[in-house]
């Protein structure tokens, strides 16, 4: 949560807000006047539906990686310090995705761009936020900017925009107004007429907006930095006339200028719909003449026209600073944005430019020093974190155990035809490596995954059993060809005692002993075996390590007990290719005699 965040700001130079429904574009606006502000990337992360990993995109001329995720909870997780969330979903899905966010502790604010929510889920999206206490700028608005802080999607339009408008850095004026559009117009009249915006905030065109103009003109009021309020209203509603019960009961004593537009409205002979869904008169005091008329006689500063805006706030702008309400800004030069070059891959788990190779950010020369052996190194490699030492022994005690199984295995079997064949070693190697799959190697990943959501859901061994015969699945790791229950595989064994006596954690590892108990009174070949013992003390590793259980889930969908056992048996291969080329083995033809010919 951003602590420093004072009770009338929505945003300020430490806040970090999710993006809901990736939008490359307003994403590098936001990202752009970031770099322009000299702070910190606003934001933390993007949510999208259906989707997980990283988005690229610059801030300056350097790329940077923005961590997509699939749900709103997910994203709360991993970034508990968020807290706004800027919703750019469809109209369709606006509510929902809004509705999921405001129930969030943490989110104390949310921006919803799409136009065109029905009213009566916006009613229930205002009633939810009251609540909760919670803020909404919207729906149907571009958002808003907190000078040289913070800027929600496009708000202040274009680069150049931003920069003519002095945008990257606070001035003393808030800005409030119902248009977007508008509001970007305004800007540029402010920064010409003062020393530029604090805040501007668009509420949005919707006839039911999160957020009032009156709600905040009343934030303006209490903030210290902001010394002139600028208001923007339109036909239509009532929110002028809460503006001037404010101004009446002494709520509002800053200068407060304002316009209502639409006075052309007055020249048809019909009631008039502009482009806002909220900006229609029916009644005569919702026009735009009457408004102005009120906003004046409450003592509010209204131009004769929207001409004369600039020139009315330059003069109150005059006024404050030679009463010495308000000091002129020390002028600031933003850093240039420089050209720009997108690359063509990502790589986050090493570094080789510098002086030396850097695993995971650590140098070589200091991963050598500490001795920490290979499980450090794939640890930083593949795990993109130093693993604690029971984790690292656990790889390379899997790497011995499995590094070989003698030559009649079928991997190391295709290494041996194909060195014999005259191929090299790396052809060779790959010959053997292209047969791990489900029935070689790979069950360790299957048993992983079966294994976790049988014990995560709690179900019992007896029913995991009966299910997956019922289903005709063979249970991944469960079974051998030559082992028994009277002749056990050493290698279980080992796994088991490593487990029992270092890791704080044996549920996984237990849940597949259960299993294979039963297993057993069906056959005594059906032991746990070799790969099934290494996914259950691999899941009760990563327990150990203290990884979330959204983390495990990931790390065993992407497949790294595969990746280890491809590490561990290449050695053996490569052994078996070297002894055969040692040996001077000529060319492997299968004998006919060993080979059925099934002819009819």
């Amino acid at each position: 949560m951003n602590q420093n965040l004072k009770p009338y700001e929505l945003f300020n130079e430490q806040s970090q807000t999710f993006f809901y429904n990736l939008k490359a574009k307003p994403v590098q606006s936001m990202l752009d006047f970031d770099f322009f502000s000299q702070r910190n990337p606003s934001i933390s992360a993007i949510i999208h539906p259906g989707r997980e990993g990283f988005h690229k995109c610059f801030f300056g001329e350097k790329e940077i990686l923005i961590p997509i995720y699939s749900n709103i909870q997910t994203a709360a997780k991993k970034h508990p310090n968020t807290d706004s969330l800027i919703n750019f979903a469809s109209f369709r899905s606006a509510y929902n995705s809004s509705k999921q966010a405001l129930l969030i502790p943490q989110i104390k604010t949310i921006t919803i761009v799409a136009e065109g929510i029905p009213e009566q889920q916006t009613k229930k999206l205002i009633a939810l936020s009251k609540l909760h206490q919670k803020n909404i700028i919207g729906p149907s608005t571009v958002g808003g900017i907190v000078a040289g802080k913070f800027r929600i999607g496009h708000a202040g339009g274009s680069n150049d925009n931003i920069l003519r408008a002095k945008l990257y850095r606070p001035g003393n004026i808030g800005l409030v107004s119902r248009s977007g559009g508008m509001m970007n117009e305004i800007f540029n009249i402010i920064s010409r007429a003062s020393n530029g915006i604090y805040e501007g905030i668009a509420i949005g065109g919707d006839a039911f907006p999160g957020s009032t103009l009156l709600n905040h003109i009343l934030r303006f009021e209490n903030n210290p930095e902001i010394k002139i309020i600028v208001a923007l209203g339109e036909i239509g509603g009532n929110a002028e006339y809460q503006i001037i019960e404010a101004k009446k009961s002494g709520k509002i004593t800053k200068p407060l200028i304002m316009w209502v537009s639409g006075t052309c409205a007055e020249l048809f002979p019909w009631k008039v719909q502009f482009g806002h869904a909220g900006a229609q008169s029916t009644e005569k005091k919702d026009t735009a003449q009457v408004k102005n008329i009120a906003l004046k006689e409450a003592g509010i500063i209204v131009p004769n026209s929207f001409e004369e805006f600039e020139n009315v706030i330059s003069k109150t702008y005059k006024i404050m600073t030679q009463s010495g309400s308000i000091t002129d800004k020390e002028e600031i030069t933003p850093p240039e944005i420089p050209p720009r070059t997108k690359t063509n891959f990502v790589s986050t788990i090493s570094d080789d430019r510098g002086i030396e190779p850097k695993y995971n950010n650590k140098p070589l020369s200091e991963i050598v020093k500490e001795n920490k052996g290979l499980g450090e190194v794939i640890g930083l490699l593949w795990f993109k974190k130093s693993l604690p030492s029971f984790f690292t022994k656990f790889l390379e005690l899997c790497i011995t155990l499995t590094a070989d199984h003698g030559p009649a295995v079928s991997g190391a079997h295709n290494a041996i035809i194909a060195a014999r064949a005259g191929k090299d070693i790396i052809s060779s190697l790959a010959s053997g490596l292209l047969t791990i799959g489900p029935r070689f190697g790979g069950a360790i990943d299957a048993a992983c995954r079966y294994f976790r959501e049988a014990c995560n859901s709690e179900q019992q061994p007896k029913l995991f059993v009966e299910e997956m015969k019922q289903k005709g699945i063979r249970i991944p790791g469960i079974g051998h060809r030559v082992k028994s229950k009277t002749n056990p595989d050493i290698r279980v064994k080992l796994l088991v005692n490593f487990a029992e006596v270092n890791l704080n954690s044996n549920k996984y590892l237990n849940y597949a002993l259960a299993v294979e108990q039963l297993t057993l009174k069906k056959s005594p070949n059906l032991i746990l075996n070799v790969d099934g013992c290494m996914a259950a003390v691999f899941l009760d590793c990563l327990v150990s390590a203290e990884f979330t259980q959204e983390e495990i889930k990931d790390i065993v969908e992407v497949g790294y007990m595969n990746g280890l056992f491809a590490v561990s048996r290449s050695i053996g291969m490569v052994g078996h290719i070297l002894d055969q080329k040692r040996l001077k083995e000529p060319l492997y033809r299968h004998p006919t005699k060993d080979i059925l010919y099934h002819t009819d």
